[in-house]
């Protein structure tokens, strides 16, 4: 069945709006008030009994008339008789006439069943009075207040045995895809596992739902069909997953019509612009794109409107660490690394790719830009939706550079993140104060040497220094099977070679254009030249995958993948820095994981390193 529809292009935001406020649920259950952790109020609770509900002493001691112990001191004692003054324990009721409390440590026995005192008391000292944690009748939690742990204690404190909650709506996920297993031991060539819809069923618990997952349907609309019949008989809100373009085998929007109405199929949003919203017997019926990163970032869009309104986000305002581009025809989330640095909020964009899962493990935020608008420009002002806690961030180190495994070794036992957008790049972005550190390796063409002079050339003498890292080995890399026993730079221009290149600005990408300098090649002749990777394990890759003939890069990725190296040279990779930021804590951090024996004896696992110096500062 061919599927010619043309998808449309409404305004996201007022479009799921819109639709959200089509639905509500009201629906409540009571629970018990030990069990209630985690889930939302349907209504506000009250306390019905104070806490505590007479008055105790807070500390063990004598209980005293205040009046009875004015004119204390060390050097006038106040001696008090039997009857005076009463013994007391933490939580005893205090009796009349006694309105205070005197701790044990400061009552001296005089003997003869007296005590002296050289302190006075006052009224109500070391006593909790009634109410003190809780008033009988006072608000406790409001409506729709997700339940914390210390709220039960709250709760019970104020005699609220059981609540109202809201009912966890039941949500149903159908999965759909010619491609797709379940588990990894099915794949072959043409099948993926299917995972999307495990995510789903993790973000539907973080809004208070469940989540019932539908067997992968492979078939054809009917199928589909009889599928989402099911689900929308049983569940409160169905999700079919992919299968919602406009291609031969994309069915949502056919099954989704017959079972009821489309309300929108195509938003003015990147990643998630087929999107699917519709109806079927009264209850919400979405259709979410199939790549990882939209279908992501559109269920989680979609559930907010439905089940969480007019809720905030966590927002800072950031600013932007280099241009992004975007189109007029939609929305674009762009997700972002975020650091704090020098008393302000950056934000790094990361890759933009709809299927790069990676992207979202690796963001702390999603930055908006609005439809109409052509791009941001670097250093200016942005909104940035927080998906990690802004306190951690503060305590991160933002590194933005060149790319090495050690890396994603160290943030085992240092907090970092890290955006890899090569060796100039990352200069550039210390220099605009938008990272706390900068690894490069970066080879003087005139002197032969590593990163010191240009990075001086780049940064200016005085204010800034290098914190040695390590030594590596570059080279190519070829597939295990591959029947070429070596390959040079010379060889790149032959027919049957394609590369796999660095993006602009890379260390990788220098020495390679060093090398064909050298040997007058034109990188026009050179096929791949301009097909651009962000990491030495990207371009492993796809060697290893057999997109690229070959690739240049490090010993340690190589390894990683099982290919063949051939190595080309020797080089020094290093940690550009402020020289004003070496006293920060998250700075020493890193140079004390640098030269840990741990982080060398997994270096020495990865291969191809060396050490001598590591963790060494030398100024610009």
């Amino acid at each position: 069945m061919e599927n010619n529809r043309y998808i449309e292009n409404y305004d996201a935001e007022q479009t799921i709006e819109a639709y959200a406020a089509r639905f509500s649920w009201e629906d409540a259950e009571s629970i018990e008030t030990v069990r209630a952790h985690g889930r939302v109020t349907a209504a506000p609770c009250y306390a019905r009994v104070s806490d505590p509900c007479y008055h105790a002493a807070a500390m063990d001691g004598i209980m005293v008339c205040a009046a009875d112990t004015v004119g204390a001191s060390e050097t006038t004692p106040m001696t008090l008789e039997q009857g005076q003054y009463a013994p007391v324990n933490t939580g005893d009721p205090i009796r009349q006439p006694y309105d205070s409390v005197v701790m044990i440590e400061d009552v001296v026995e005089a003997g003869g069943g007296r005590v002296r005192l050289i302190t006075p008391s006052f009224p109500w000292q070391h006593v909790r009075a009634v109410g003190e944690s809780v008033v009988s009748g006072e608000m406790i939690l409001p409506s729709a207040h997700r339940i914390r742990p210390i709220d039960i204690g709250a709760l019970l404190a104020g005699g609220v045995e059981t609540l109202n909650v809201r009912r966890r709506l039941m949500i149903g996920i159908i999965p759909t895809g010619h491609e797709l297993v379940e588990h990894v031991d099915e794949l072959r060539q043409g099948r993926l596992v299917e995972y999307n819809s495990h995510v789903f069923s993790a973000l539907a618990e973080e809004y208070d739902a469940e989540a019932k997952r539908y067997p992968i349907v492979r078939g054809d609309q009917n199928e589909l069909s009889r599928a989402l019949s099911q689900a929308v008989d049983e569940c409160d809100i169905v999700v079919i997953n992919a299968g919602s373009s406009a291609g031969t085998r994309d069915f949502t929007r056919a099954a989704i019509e017959a079972a009821g109405t489309v309300y929108a199929h195509g938003l003015a949003i990147r990643p998630g612009k087929p999107t699917v919203l519709g109806e079927a017997r009264g209850k919400p019926v979405l259709g979410i794109p199939g790549y990882p990163v939209a279908a992501y970032l559109m269920f989680q869009k979609c559930l907010r409107a439905l089940l969480r309104p007019g809720t905030c986000e966590k927002k800072v305002k950031a600013r932007l660490v280099r241009r992004v581009v975007s189109a007029l025809r939609h929305e674009e989330l762009i997700r972002v690394s975020v650091g704090w640095i020098g008393g302000e909020w950056t934000a790094a964009p990361l890759e933009r790719g709809a299927a790069s899962i990676m992207s979202v493990v690796r963001a702390d935020g999603v930055l908006t830009i609005p439809q109409q608008l052509e791009g941001l420009e670097a250093g200016a002002a942005v909104e940035v939706v927080l998906t990690e806690p802004a306190e951690e961030l503060r305590q991160t180190l933002q590194i933005i550079g060149s790319h090495d495994l050690m890396l994603d070794e160290l943030r085992e036992r240092v907090p970092l993140k890290s955006v890899h957008v090569g060796s100039m790049n990352g200069l550039l972005a210390l220099k605009n104060g938008q990272c706390h550190l900068a690894p490069i390796h970066i080879l003087d063409e005139d002197t032969g040497r590593y990163n010191e002079n240009l990075a001086r050339a780049v940064l200016g003498a005085g204010d800034y220094s290098i914190i040695r890292g390590v030594g590596r080995v570059q080279g190519f890399y070829l597939r295990a099977e591959d029947p070429l026993e070596t390959i040079s730079f010379a060889e790149l221009v032959q027919p049957e070679i394609s590369l796999a290149n660095r993006q602009r600005g890379a260390g990788t990408r220098l020495l390679l254009d060093y090398h064909l300098r050298l040997q007058n090649i034109d990188s026009g002749a050179v096929d791949g030249y301009r097909r651009e990777w962000n990491t030495h394990m990207a371009v492993a890759s796809a060697v290893q995958s057999g997109m690229c003939r070959t690739g240049l890069g490090v010993y340690s990725a190589a390894k990683a993948l099982g290919l063949r190296f051939v190595p080309v040279c020797e080089e020094q990779y290093d940690f550009a820095v402020r020289t004003a930021d070496l006293e920060d804590p998250r700075v020493l951090r890193f140079i004390k994981g640098l030269q840990s024996d741990w982080l060398q004896e997994r270096l020495s696992v990865l291969g191809g390193y060396t050490v001598r110096g590591i963790g060494e500062i030398r100024s610009l």
